[in-house]
């Protein structure tokens, strides 16, 4: 039901000013939002009857979803009367009910309270269905959309994913917000979160990380104190963009965080020495974005300067763990072996403040899209590095669209990463070992099986001279016959 109700919204929003994977989920996205807020309000009001006390609505009465988007009767029918249609309902949306909404992110207490999420899904959004009768079908299809039972909310958050990844297979800019989740679910298995952690992800893009490591965590049967520290109280994040910024509240939703702890605030934007520990937490999952540059006021925020985006979210990654904190970092193979003073003074730092226990070596086309080879980092933080394990990925095929990551092809990691062994596949390196100058830490694998040597430039020709001797006398032989 909820699959077809999905793809006639994306049918519908073809017929618009939508052309692409990213236009469908994000007006998808902000109409499901009010939706929801709209679920929780109602909720909120009946918990409120039944302790005798009065609930005090978030939006007023003329800009919930009852009132603008399906208005109906008793026995549930739309009432046509009252339903808006055509260039009203355009008209509305676009120069009321937006403007009331983005007003909330000025007034809200603090960040984490539902109102500032209001308003800074809605500061930079805008309605791209340009037709009021369209949007009145797309506004039927959401209605019929239910959010109460589990069942309900793991198919949408499975189709939701799914879009999602639609989304990052369409290229262009789409790719940054999808991470395979595969290698989401390696990583937070290696990382174990428990309940009464914190779980941070500071580029949180469509908050992939966040939502598998909540579904790792709920897995097992909680108390109701657990679920509710879970819910509320356990993942945290930071987006920069819009568009990911609301793609990551609804995912969180939708998997069942009722309180998504997402600012919406340019992570790098913040010195890291204004940290405290209070700030900290216990577990950090990302995959920052990769090849991003950033402006020299940006770069003052650190101690390393660099422009490179994903060297300067590592350093506040470190900082930001707590001591014995745990962290799982996707990052370009290059870190471990470029040679700019940068690289090398991460690597050091890396090193000597966290245990880097070990490297995922991730084949290339695991990233779809993106067209760069990637590792895993995994460290605590605490106690300087020994000793590091490495591990090639390798599924035995060519990665692509048609043969994407999968969860079996990280089976031996994961039952490898427990021992540290060494295989064909995978060998330990000590850091008294490495060249301290530059720490390099480069993909060298000397237990895979050795190649045969490449042929002398003479051994070539010789086999050339061999085959057109060959192929002359078939040729004489079938002159003979003819």
């Amino acid at each position: 039901m909820y699959e077809q109700a999905f793809d006639r919204i994306d049918d519908l929003l073809r017929t618009t000013t939508c052309q692409t994977e990213l236009d469908y989920i994000e007006q998808t996205s902000w109409l499901l939002f009010l939706k929801y807020l709209d679920g929780q309000e109602k909720d909120a009001e009946t918990t409120a009857k039944l302790a005798g006390k009065t609930y005090k609505h978030i939006l007023d009465p003329q800009y919930r979803w009852g009132s603008w988007a399906m208005p109906k009767d008793k026995a549930g029918n739309l009432l046509h009367d009252k339903a808006m249609n055509g260039d009203d309902l355009i008209v509305f949306v676009e120069q009321k009910l937006f403007p009331y909404l983005r007003k909330f992110k000025e007034r809200a207490d603090s960040a984490d309270t539902v109102e500032y999420k209001i308003g800074a899904i809605f500061s930079e959004m805008r309605n791209k269905v340009n037709s009021g009768f369209t949007l009145r079908d797309i506004l039927a299809i959401i209605d019929g959309l239910e959010f109460g039972s589990r069942d309900d909310k793991h198919e949408l958050s499975a189709l939701y994913e799914e879009k999602i990844r639609n989304m990052g297979n369409a290229g262009r800019n789409g790719g940054e917000y999808y991470t395979p989740r595969p290698l989401i679910r390696a990583m937070i298995k290696v990382i174990d979160p428990k309940i009464g952690e914190k779980v941070y992800d500071g580029a949180v893009g469509s908050a992939g990380f966040l939502c598998e490591a909540y579904e790792f965590m709920s897995a097992d049967k909680l108390t109701t104190s657990e679920k509710k520290t879970l819910s509320e109280k356990t993942f945290y994040g930071k987006e920069k963009k819009p568009l990911a910024y609301v793609i990551a509240i609804m995912n969180l939703m939708l998997h069942g965080v009722k309180a998504p702890n997402i600012v919406n605030t340019n992570t790098l934007a913040e010195n890291i020495n204004d940290i405290q520990e209070k700030d900290r937490y216990e577990v950090v999952l990302a995959n920052p974005p990769f090849g991003g540059k950033e402006r020299e006021e940006v770069q003052e925020n650190f101690p390393i300067k660099t422009s490179e985006t994903a060297s300067l979210f590592l350093q506040h990654f470190i900082k930001i763990l707590k001591a014995g904190g745990r962290g799982a970092i996707v990052i370009k193979n290059t870190f471990l072996s470029n040679t700019d003073n940068a690289s090398v003074a991460l690597r050091k730092k890396l090193l000597a403040e966290c245990n880097l226990h070990t490297v995922l070596d991730c084949p290339g086309g695991t990233f779809q899209g993106a067209g760069v080879k990637t590792v895993v980092l995994f460290f605590d933080k605490g106690k300087p590095t020994k000793k590091v394990w490495f591990y090639q990925l390798d599924p035995g095929r060519k990665m692509g669209k048609t043969s994407a990551l999968a969860d079996a092809d990280l089976g031996d990691f994961l039952k490898q990463s427990k021992t540290k062994a060494e295989s064909p596949k995978s060998w330990n390196i000590k850091v008294s070992d490495i060249d301290q100058e530059t720490c390099d830490l480069s993909v060298r694998n000397p237990n895979a099986p050795e190649e045969a040597p490449l042929r002398s430039p003479a051994e070539i020709l010789a086999e050339i001279d061999r085959l057109d001797a060959e192929s002359a006398e078939i040729l004489k032989k079938i002159k003979e016959l003819l």
